[in-house]
């Protein structure tokens, strides 16, 4: 299938976690086949529901503040104090 922007690119067909993505090497456009969108958003969900049990969870514990301070090292040095999650899993081509 020819990439609906460049109309010359080859897409690429990538299955990342059960969900079909059509990548364009060109552009660097994604495209989703129907009920591919619906997918995505029931995994978010998910993955929001089950990262918000798991705060609560550690919301229960001691606290820590000595952690405290390496999360602010951490944000000091750019980085970001939440993990990719599975979106950024998902849509990374390099």
């Amino acid at each position: 299938m020819l990439c609906p922007k460049c109309h010359d690119q080859v897409l690429v067909v990538i299955d990342r976690e059960g969900i079909e993505v059509d990548y364009c090497g060109g552009c660097r456009g994604v495209w989703l086949d129907r009920g591919e969108l619906d997918k995505l958003i029931a995994r978010a969900a998910t993955a929001d529901a089950a990262q918000a049990a798991t705060s609560r969870r550690s919301a229960r514990g001691r606290y820590d503040e000595d952690h405290e301070a390496e999360q602010d090292d951490d944000n000091l040095r750019g980085r970001r104090g939440r993990r990719g999650g599975f979106l950024g899993d998902l849509f990374d081509f390099d």
